[in-house]
């Protein structure tokens, strides 16, 4: 059969290649599935694409969150059947082997197969929320409203706080309007301390989580974080950055100062499968997204800037890459 595939060829360089594909026969516990949507997530796919990731060596076929329709099983295979869709963290490639043994997860029936693969990303920010100690009341901001620090101020409102948004782009601003952050307010406009300050009463923030994976902007954040607050390390920090790592350490240690934590919100912090010693996991986390969604108390359609088609690979990254106040969330439809 012919499978087409997205493939990173050199920095900064996107084809859309087609090939043979001729699977070898399924293991008992293997399924092999065909694409319907795959996701890009622009934060870890447009740093592979720079090739300076030592993890993704180029060439490579990105992605990690797609929603596939099965087409054979293996012959230990119970839970699955021919004709089943399934929401799995697979890459822009048409067809694929998916091991039972990693996250597949059956969506609802009556769940939009376009909203399936927004999944992986509000999975991966559910982290910053689980890992916080956000309580009803509390003021949170979250810099940074890609897809990722959108959803992880959505579900900042659905642990009952008040939340702040923080961005460059006027677009993504007027997204999180949409879904319902509380306050939005553009970086780029300058005064974002005393704007915050002013929105909690002098105080400051119990909470900011970081998801632009700047490290100069989460520096910065210190300054609205109120005494004895967190910051959660949302976004993977990248790039260089010089200060004085001493003040900042201050910053955080003296109880005059602020007496913040620093946590790490990685979503591999947790395992994919629920176990009898862990009580959150990758697959829990899955299908709580799935009814947040049915019951529309979290927003993705207004996430979803372009559904195109794998051949325009190319324009779509390009698009992530220079023009943030259009491209957001970009599906890929392979039927």
């Amino acid at each position: 059969m012919k499978n087409r595939k997205i493939m990173f060829v050199s920095p900064q360089q996107v084809e859309t290649v087609e090939e043979e594909f001729i699977p070898a026969a399924l293991a008992d516990n293997e399924v092999l599935v065909k694409l319907i949507y795959s996701l890009i997530s622009p934060g870890t796919e447009l740093a592979m694409l720079s090739g300076k990731e030592s993890w993704a060596q180029l060439p490579v076929c990105p992605g990690y969150a797609s929603v596939s329709q099965v087409v054979e099983v293996g012959q230990g295979v119970t839970d699955f059947k021919i004709g089943d869709n399934v929401f799995h963290y697979g890459s822009h490639s048409e067809y694929q082997v998916v091991s039972t043994s990693q996250l597949l997860i059956k969506p609802p029936a009556d769940l939009d197969l376009r909203w399936v693969p927004f999944t992986r990303m509000a999975t991966v920010a559910f982290t910053s929320v689980r890992v916080s100690n956000i309580e009803v009341g509390d003021y949170v901001s979250v810099t940074g409203l890609g897809l990722v620090g959108n959803l992880a101020a959505q579900l900042a409102r659905l642990q009952g706080a008040f939340v702040i948004g923080v961005d460059l782009s006027s677009k993504r601003i007027e997204t999180a309007n949409q879904c319902g952050v509380d306050y939005a307010l553009n970086g780029g406009n300058g005064g974002i301390k005393e704007q915050i300050l002013a929105l909690t009463g002098g105080q400051g923030v119990s909470t900011q989580i970081e998801a632009t994976g700047v490290p100069q902007v989460g520096v910065e954040s210190l300054g609205w974080i109120g005494s004895l607050g967190e910051i959660v390390f949302l976004g993977s920090p990248r790039g260089e950055f010089n200060t004085d790592v001493t003040d900042v350490l201050n910053y955080c240690h003296l109880y005059n100062r602020g007496c913040i934590t620093f946590k790490g919100g990685h979503e591999w912090r947790y395992p994919t499968e629920p176990n009898a010693f862990v009580k959150h996991s990758l697959v829990r986390n899955s299908k709580i997204v799935f009814e947040l969604v049915k019951q529309n108390r979290l927003q993705i359609e207004p996430l979803l800037s372009h559904v195109i088609k794998p051949e325009q690979a190319k324009e779509a990254y390009e698009g992530l890459r220079n023009n943030k106040d259009d491209y957001n969330g970009v599906l890929f439809d392979w039927s």
